[in-house]
């Protein structure tokens, strides 16, 4: 039995490789959604259109031929434009021969859609700003530490002028960081718009990821603001205590200094309590959590 192990496993795979053969002799029905591509603007030209991201055709052929297919490295179905400018309404069923890889030995059953309409016109530039598309989350006890950095900050948009009249700002695509415990950086490709062009196509998104931690800075003094020439104003006290949180190497680099708290005249003149809450001006990238104490009282002293 043993000696005739090998013989009936080679019948067996022969068998499957006959059977297979034979089905995939048959013809068959088939599906796919292939990506749409317009080419060959005239110089200067575009379009910004939306256009369907695929269209569906089904084919029909045999079953190598449509394997084939599947596996074929060309992937879009091609739409020359050609020299006409304006709108254009194509039949998709007329490109079939600039798309031979996928007519050649099936048929072309149906095409949905079966037309595109769209505008050509004239391409335009403009400098706009890039903004981050970014999502993540932190390891407990690690935060942001400053505004995410995009370099280069801003890009050149070419494409068609009615589009970029309304174009603000490009984003990046969407980018997401897990468990974040340091800095990070990486290399993004901005949003694909169709008929668009960047001079700068790829950014590094920058994070500065740091251990969040909380510190206190005292003896704060706090400033009278636009006290008419006739008042004198006397907070009682007139210097604070402030918690602050931040990143530990922001916070680390931080004295009293940085920080200044006032109290403007209108303030005391619309208060009803007898106390006001100072004003706290902060470094960037820090977050106030308290002041000590949080309202000052206040003496109003006239002069004759």
């Amino acid at each position: 039995m043993k000696k005739n192990l090998h013989i009936i496993i080679i019948s067996f795979l022969f068998s499957i490789i006959l059977w297979v053969s034979i089905s995939l002799s048959n013809d068959y029905y088939a599906t796919f959604n292939i990506p749409i591509k317009l080419t060959d603007f005239p110089q200067g030209f575009s379009t910004g259109t939306p256009l369907p991201r695929t269209i569906s055709v089904k084919l029909k052929g045999k079953g190598w031929k449509l394997i084939a297919t599947t596996l074929t490295s060309e992937s879009d179905y091609v739409i020359p434009v050609g020299n006409e400018t304006g709108k254009r309404t194509v039949n998709l069923y007329n490109y079939l021969v600039e798309n031979q890889w996928l007519s050649s030995d099936v048929e072309v059953i149906n095409i949905n859609p079966d037309t595109l309409t769209f505008y050509v016109e004239k391409t335009a530039s403009k400098k706009v700003p890039i903004i981050s598309d970014v999502n993540f989350n932190f390891k407990s006890g690690y935060g942001l530490a400053s505004n995410i950095i995009v370099t280069p900050d801003s890009t050149i948009v070419r494409g068609p002028e009615s589009f970029l009249r309304n174009l603000k700002s490009v984003s990046t695509e969407k980018v997401e960081f897990d468990e974040l415990d340091g800095k990070t950086s990486e290399m993004v490709q901005l949003e694909n718009i169709p008929g668009m062009e960047y001079s700068q196509p790829v950014v590094r998104v920058y994070l500065d990821v740091q251990k969040i931690v909380d510190k206190n800075f005292d003896n704060i003094f706090v400033k009278m603001y636009d006290v008419p020439r006739d008042r004198d104003v006397i907070l009682l006290p007139n210097r604070i205590r402030i918690g602050v949180r931040g990143g530990i190497d922001i916070l680390g680099k931080l004295d009293t200094t940085q920080f200044s708290a006032y109290v403007n005249y209108r303030d005391v003149v619309l208060d009803t309590l007898g106390s006001v809450i100072p004003h706290v001006v902060l470094p960037d990238n820090s977050t106030l959590i308290f002041i000590r104490p949080e309202r000052l009282r206040y003496i109003i002293k006239k002069f004759n």
